[in-house]
């Protein structure tokens, strides 16, 4: 086992462990860190963990030191830099006539790289755009292609739900979402009920799926026969979470609902016979 800390640079962004060394940060507390990237500076959202050796890639990063008022003020001059950085790209796009959106700029801490992110339908030679960008700001240049759900995480909006979209709000990293989700919670395939701002299924989908899957186990599937006090029929209609199934009797064209305890009770469903 060994010591770490938990760094995020982002809002909502991924975490990554730093050895503390003996610098011992503080939950909350900015730190200077040596990346790929190279130095940056993030808040410490994870302290005093430990973790087995099999779980992180060895070796460590150390934290440099906490950041300081002055680390602070270098972030902020940085974020002022972006904003000019964005106004100067997006009008060298336009001069190019390259069809790319240009979503965001980010300055690493030491200042020696500056990261263009955008969107586009497909490939895009930005090569003059890059040589343009690199003579006027003197230092390297990294144009980073991002897909739909990225921009809604770096753009931040409101969802259909009205709260803050969960990608910028606190979901470091995005979970696989399929349309089988939705279609086991019951709910409208219609596109625009269970799509977010980005186009793409919502990632909330997943947080009830487990439940919805242990749940379905307990329960016949659609179109299932049955024999009922009331004659033959087949199930017609499942409510997973209350556990109420409706079967329709065939030669009375009635329908009849159970739960799934009156089911066994009565002999109609074992629980052998459930999923």
């Amino acid at each position: 086992m060994i010591d770490v800390i938990g760094v995020r640079f982002k809002k909502a962004g991924k975490i990554y462990y730093f050895d503390p060394a003996d610098k011992n940060p503080k939950l909350d507390d900015y730190v200077i860190v040596e990346t790929v990237r190279g130095i940056e500076f993030g808040k410490v959202v994870i302290a005093d963990k430990r973790v087995d050796e099999e779980d992180v890639v060895l070796p460590l990063k150390k934290v440099m030191r906490i950041a300081d008022e002055e680390d602070k003020r270098t972030v902020l001059d940085n974020d002022t830099y972006a904003k000019k950085a964005f106004s100067i790209c997006d009008e060298k796009i336009v001069q190019h006539k390259l069809d790319m959106n240009l979503v965001d700029v980010e300055y690493t801490f030491d200042g020696n790289k500056i990261i263009f992110y955008f969107t586009a339908d497909g490939r895009v030679d930005f090569r003059n755009l890059v040589k343009d960008l690199a003579a006027l700001f003197k230092t390297r240049i990294e144009l980073r292609q991002i897909g739909v759900r990225d921009e809604a995480k770096m753009l931040g909006g409101i969802g259909p739900c009205g709260r803050m979209l969960c990608c910028s709000s606190f979901l470091g990293d995005f979970e696989p979402v399929s349309i089988k989700m939705a279609k086991d919670q019951n709910l409208s395939l219609n596109p625009a009920k269970i799509s977010g701002l980005c186009g793409r299924l919502m990632c909330c989908l997943k947080y009830e799926n487990d439940q919805y899957e242990d749940a379905k186990k307990e329960l016949p599937d659609l179109g299932q026969k049955m024999e009922t006090p009331y004659g033959k029929g087949h199930v017609v209609g499942l409510n997973i979470l209350e556990k109420v199934i409706q079967i329709e009797i065939t030669e009375k064209d009635r329908v009849i609902e159970y739960t799934v305890d009156e089911l066994i009770e009565e002999g109609i469903l074992t629980t052998q016979a459930t999923r």
